[in-house]
């Protein structure tokens, strides 16, 4: 755990959730696993702020917890999963291209409150959408209903471990902690839910249609019916949501290299595998010609001819994104997940160097990596750069980490006249590297956005009160002449001055977002990496 990977989560705590809960993840990321008397003596927090800390952070997943042999309880924070909290934006913007406003906002909802029952989700969304809609039309419970069931069966969300029944039943003491358990076949199993009913908007005033007050309405809280999935708490399942931008990245590089059509070939064979492949596997699974050809969308009017000869120039392409794996059914053809990955961690690497050193820099990058060993004369005649030059840039990307060097001795004095001196690439460190520093980046980006909003505290303050003021007489039905002069309350440089700050929060935030889609395709390839080792 590196100092900036420490100090990002620690911002991302604090803008999430504020400044205690912040103050106690940052300390078990620091420490490690730690009880709960010991973490409210270290950071000199009363015990009951510690528990709501660690409440809050366990109902995300962000901290976990388990009991030693004395019956101690530790708890751990996931500094993996905080970190995945750069990454919310993306999630719901890509549940909404795949299952429009209502997917989004059922993945938005479970991301903000961490683990919810499906029917409380289904209510909120479904007022939510109500909300949004002219006066007279209502989202109806059985179509966000729906939508949840779709993104349960594509694993999108999934349910939460329980507490075991018989657990409850024992006779004896309880335990320190429950001890959580799902079975793997009800994780995507939604629960049969006849939820009839509608959206409902809030309403204006305090008082309902018959004039009766809020407070003087009787509570009939003792009669409500129970909930028929009560304790089924759902999750988004982020593991399937990296699966599918990895397929993304992988599509879209085979579109660049080759041509569109390749691009669907390799598409249809990521969907067929998606759910039959774990996130985490080195290959797909094995895929025949004949299935490849019945499951391409409906508008690729290709003959099983031309397929064959598309799949036949994948799988001879030098990335090998896809291989051959068998003869049967016409040919068996897999998708090489961690080949894949690797190129895609390769040419990030490439387009750094480039943008930082120039593009002669990028050719011997290029030249070194894949000669795999080269000594210094032969990195100039290959290239063919002058010496100097060729040197300059070869001890620049040296000193910055791209490549290291290997010494060979003829001797084993290793004196520097008998000894071989060869540049390599290491991707692996080189991609851990780049890793790190992208996020300091984000580090950087986040805390900038927070002094500009800082700085224009007071004049944002201002902004929001009159948009309220404008926001009431509007719906108050007051004149144009009205509007106008609230609206005249901030100045023209005030308003120019809003504009800039808003461009300059709009950067930053498409920054953090671009950044975080090299952090993800690093991350990925390093994870593959390790578990191949």
């Amino acid at each position: 755990m590196t100092q900036a990977e420490i100090k990002l989560c620690s911002l991302l705590l604090q803008e999430h959730f504020g400044e205690i809960v912040e103050k106690i993840g940052a300390h078990l990321i620091r420490t490690g696993s730690q009880p709960l008397r010991v973490i409210a003596h270290d950071t000199k927090t009363s015990l009951d702020q510690v528990k709501k800390a660690l409440c809050v952070l366990i109902q995300h997943n962000l901290v976990i917890y388990q009991v030693h042999k004395r019956g101690v309880v530790e708890y751990e924070a996931q500094c993996s999963r905080v970190l995945r909290m750069l990454r919310y934006p993306r999630y719901i913007y890509t549940t909404k291209t795949l299952y429009s406003d209502t997917g989004e906002l059922i993945v938005e909802e479970l991301l903000l409150n961490g683990k919810m029952t499906m029917s409380a989700v289904v209510k909120k969304v479904a007022d939510r959408l109500t909300e949004t809609m002219e006066d007279g039309k209502t989202m109806e419970y059985a179509e966000v209903s729906n939508t949840f069931v779709r993104l349960a069966d594509t694993h999108f969300v999934q349910r939460c471990p329980l507490v075991p029944a018989n657990e409850n039943s024992d006779t004896g003491p309880p335990p320190p902690a429950p001890t959580l358990v799902i079975n793997e076949k009800d994780m995507y199993l939604t629960p049969k839910l006849t939820l009839v009913g509608k959206g409902k908007r809030r309403r204006s005033s305090d008082e309902d249609a018959a004039g009766e007050p809020k407070t003087k309405r009787p509570k009939h809280t003792d009669n409500k019916e129970p909930i028929p999935d009560d304790g089924i708490y759902w999750q988004v399942n982020l593991d399937r949501f990296h699966q599918h931008f990895r397929d993304q990245a992988i599509v879209s590089a085979v579109a660049n290299r080759m041509d569109q059509t390749s691009s669907e070939i390799v598409r249809t064979m990521l969907r067929m595998s998606e759910i039959t492949t774990p996130s985490s596997a080195p290959f797909t699974q094995p895929l025949s010609s004949n299935e490849i050809f019945r499951s391409l969308p409906v508008g690729y009017n290709i003959s099983k001819q031309v397929l064959d000869q598309y799949l036949t120039l994948l799988a001879d392409d030098p990335l090998e994104f896809v291989g051959k794996s068998g003869d049967s059914g016409g040919g068996m053809y897999v998708i090489n997940l961690h080949k894949a990955l690797a190129s895609l961690a390769t040419a990030t690497l490439e387009s750094v160097i480039q943008e930082r050193f120039g593009s002669r820099c990028a050719r011997i990058f290029r030249l070194v990596l894949q000669k795999k060993h080269l000594e210094q004369k032969q990195v100039e005649d290959f290239a063919m750069i002058p010496a100097k030059e060729a040197k300059d840039m070869l001890y620049k990307m040296l000193s910055e980490n791209f490549i290291s060097l290997q010494e060979i001795p003829k001797t084993p004095d290793h004196a520097p006249s008998r000894t071989f001196y060869l540049y390599t690439v290491n991707v692996l460190s080189a991609a851990r590297m780049l890793l790190h520093r992208c996020y300091k980046s984000i580090t950087n980006l986040i805390e900038r956005r927070q002094f500009e909003t800082k700085e224009n505290k007071r004049l944002l303050e201002k902004s929001q009160r009159v948009e309220a003021i404008i926001a009431s007489m509007q719906a108050t039905g007051a004149e144009e002449v009205q509007l106008q002069e609230i609206e005249e309350m901030i100045t023209a440089p005030e308003r120019q001055q809003l504009e800039t700050l808003k461009r300059n929060v709009n950067k930053l935030d498409a920054s953090e977002i671009q950044v975080d889609e090299t952090i993800f395709l690093l991350a990925s390839y390093i994870e593959s990496t390790m578990k191949r080792q």
